[in-house]
């Protein structure tokens, strides 16, 4: 058993989020183009005696994260070790937050995913990435694609992932919201005021044929989220956000996943810089981010 293990996870944006209505069992079918960003957060596992499982938290919206066992990453750690350890294994977990919480940029699958992997070479059970990737779609819908990283199509509830084509990269700017927004919150705005069809297949067909020849054009158009309105609806001033960015210079708005974070799609490094020193000024956001993409999902940066 190493004495530690040091994990990095990125945040993600989904470029194109199609969601059907909801299931019996309570859950959508999505079609989403997910994208790992250059946002991570840094799970730090150590030994614990008697089976102990603890988490710290600092960094990014540290206060906002539980460190009792609704904790993803504590719970990832549980599942693990009930499926594939023994009851004596323990773990304290430090989780160093850049990633925003509840921005739609999936920070608590990213715990997650992250806790999977750092428990999983701290414990020495040599698990190989199909396996983690089963326990990661029991966690949440988005735990898959943190492990996984890059671009890659999700369908079901998003768990089922397709590696995706990506040429060249992309340059984003992120502006985050005064507050957090809860994700069934905003998937039950879109169950009461839906009348319309999802999205349909061929747009995100298009954005991922976009996506494989580096078509700035074709990505810009065919960027779309089902959940932006709800989004809007339940935090106004997003739009706010959206508009003032636009005027700045990002290429396209999108709010990411359930929102609150708005990602801007820039043309390139100079038009990034310029938009994150324009946001920064704009009263609806808090703190602005830049990043790029695609990058690698789930990945040990050093044990000792």
């Amino acid at each position: 058993m190493d004495a530690a293990v040091r994990v990095q996870v990125p945040a993600k944006v989904n470029l194109g989020l199609s969601v059907s209505p909801r299931r019996e069992d309570g859950f959508h079918e999505l079609t989403t183009l997910f994208m790992a960003v250059s946002l991570h957060d840094i799970i730090t596992a150590t030994p614990s005696r008697r089976g102990r499982l603890t988490v710290e938290v600092s960094g990014e919206g540290a206060h906002q994260v539980p460190i009792d066992m609704s904790n993803l990453a504590l719970k990832a750690a549980a599942l693990l070790r009930s499926r594939y350890g023994t009851p004596d294994l323990g773990a304290h977990l430090v989780i160093d937050k850049q990633i925003p919480v509840a921005g739609g940029m999936a920070g608590g699958s990213a715990d997650a995913a992250g806790g999977l992997l750092a428990c999983s070479m701290l414990w020495g059970l040599d698990l190989g990435q199909a396996q983690l990737l089963e326990l990661a779609a029991e966690l949440g819908s988005d735990v898959p694609f943190s492990l996984m990283g890059g671009c890659a199509l999700g369908t079901g509830r998003g768990e089922q992932l397709a590696p995706a084509l990506c040429k060249g990269t992309y340059e984003w700017v992120f502006a985050l919201a005064h507050r957090g927004l809860s994700t069934p919150r905003v998937f039950a705005d879109y169950d009461r005021y839906n009348e319309s069809q999802p999205t349909p297949r061929a747009v995100i067909d298009g954005l991922m044929t976009g996506l494989a020849s580096h078509d700035l054009k074709a990505v810009r158009t065919g960027m779309c989220n089902d959940l932006q309105n709800s989004a809007i609806r339940l935090y106004p001033a997003i739009l706010d956000t959206i508009e003032e960015g636009l005027s700045l210079g990002g290429l396209t708005a999108i709010v990411s996943g359930s929102g609150p974070t708005v990602a801007f799609l820039c043309a390139d490094a100079d038009d990034a810089v310029n938009l994150v020193v324009g946001l920064s000024s704009v009263p609806s956001v808090r703190a602005v981010l830049r990043a790029k993409g695609p990058v690698p999902g789930a990945r040990a940066l050093s044990s000792s």
